[in-house]
């Protein structure tokens, strides 16, 4: 009876591999998304105050951090949790595939978080005559609360780590 609970419960693990999947449909959004906002903007670049055409940009940044860390999720979580992605030795791979754990990836997601709340706040501050004071304020407290958190999710990794 043991032996067939922990066979099911190991074969469950495929039912992240859709879960992985739809991430590739995210990251297919997020790519039309990008290419949108570019065709939005190249018409009107010339008529384009700096500071427009600098949160755009802004914007553009965001997508392709949030794109990475989709990558870097989907790729990583399906290698740790579902099956080893066998590629044949002429396919290009990523130096990174295989030799990311749990611990590290979270690592990574925080400061992906960090770095993608920075970008919308430093959008904020490029705004910021149009953003109310209070506003501004909850913006900065819950960027340093991501900061805080991904500085202490380091410091405990390190703390447990096993040299």
């Amino acid at each position: 009876m043991d032996a067939i609970v922990e066979r099911i419960m190991y074969a469950s693990r495929w039912l992240l591999a859709p879960i992985y999947l739809g991430l590739s449909l995210a990251l297919v959004a997020l790519g039309i998304k990008f290419f949108q906002e570019i065709f939005h903007v190249l018409p009107h670049i010339f008529e384009m105050s700096e500071a427009d055409l600098v949160l755009v940009v802004l914007s553009l940044i965001d997508i392709a951090l949030v794109s990475g860390l989709i990558i870097m999720v989907m790729f990583t979580s399906y290698e740790n949790f579902v099956s080893r992605i066998d590629l044949s030795d002429d396919t290009e791979k990523l130096s990174w595939l295989g030799t990311l754990d749990t611990s590290t990836l979270k690592s990574k997601v925080a400061a992906s978080i960090v770095a993608i709340s920075s970008i919308h706040l430093l959008k904020i501050f490029v705004n910021a005559a149009n953003v109310e004071n209070d506003k501004l304020l909850w913006y900065v407290v819950i960027h340093i609360t991501f900061v805080i958190s991904a500085v202490a999710m380091g410091l405990l990794d390190k703390s447990t780590r096993k040299h």
